[in-house]
């Protein structure tokens, strides 16, 4: 029994997508996929000989839009995949915290981890943990829209801290060309939360922020909340 493990890159809103799959029954699973690159998700998939059973999203983006319907779209036996926190009737599946997903001899686990969003998960699949944007490699998700907040992050962090040490992270995003970190790595250098950093000191810090809006958010996240199967386009 081994992995398949492709982690995927578009550059345009730096986020990352993530292809699993059991190398012996096929079945495979894809992590935030987004809407710009699913030409080239789709070709991978059908080259490797997978056969697509999920289509995961952490959250609900602001920054990107999904290309959950599209791909499901290609591959009927497919279910997409969110918290059930998410206000998504499209999704197959609202699943659950401690909730697992089978693709082959592997298992898929669900973390509710809220704060950057209400609704946010993470996803533990054998020694990988995907974040989504909750811990990001050095920092966090931002916590000022889509029910954001502060005080459920850091607890949401401290979560997925107890995970093994070597445990290694993989986020939604990273915008400085870092792939991947790991549970021991954020807990002593990450510099929202890491080394100790108190919850008060915490919150202080994510809402000091000063970060423009995703300049997609008024399109992406109307067209996430029903995965992707139409563009909404602006009126302004």
């Amino acid at each position: 029994m081994s992995l398949i493990f492709r982690p995927l890159f578009e550059k345009q809103s730096s986020t990352y997508t993530y292809l699993l799959a059991d190398s012996q029954s096929k079945e495979a699973i894809i992590i935030d996929a987004v809407s710009e690159t699913k030409q080239r998700d789709i070709g991978l998939i059908e080259e490797l000989g997978l056969n697509l059973k999920y289509i995961i999203e952490t959250h609900v983006h602001a920054d990107h839009i999904t290309s959950s319907c599209p791909l499901k779209d290609k591959f009927n036996q497919a279910q997409i995949v969110i918290g059930e926190a998410n206000s998504v009737v499209c999704a197959d599946v609202l699943i659950k915290d401690g909730e697992n997903l089978q693709f082959g001899e592997f298992t898929l686990t669900a973390l509710s981890t809220p704060g950057h969003t209400n609704g946010c998960m993470s996803f533990v699949v054998g020694d990988k943990v995907f974040t989504g944007d909750a811990l990001l490699i050095r920092s966090c998700g931002r916590c000022d829209f889509q029910g954001g907040s502060a005080d459920k992050l850091f607890d949401s962090i401290q979560k997925i801290f107890t995970l093994p040490d070597e445990t290694y992270v993989y986020p939604a995003h990273d915008y400085g060309g870092r792939t991947v970190s790991s549970i021991w790595e954020e807990k002593a250098f990450n510099e929202m939360i890491g080394g100790g950093v108190d919850k008060a000191e915490f919150v202080r810090r994510v809402n000091s922020m000063e970060l423009s809006l995703p300049a997609k958010i008024h399109v992406a996240v109307p067209s996430n909340q029903v995965c992707g199967s139409r563009i909404v386009t602006s009126k302004s």
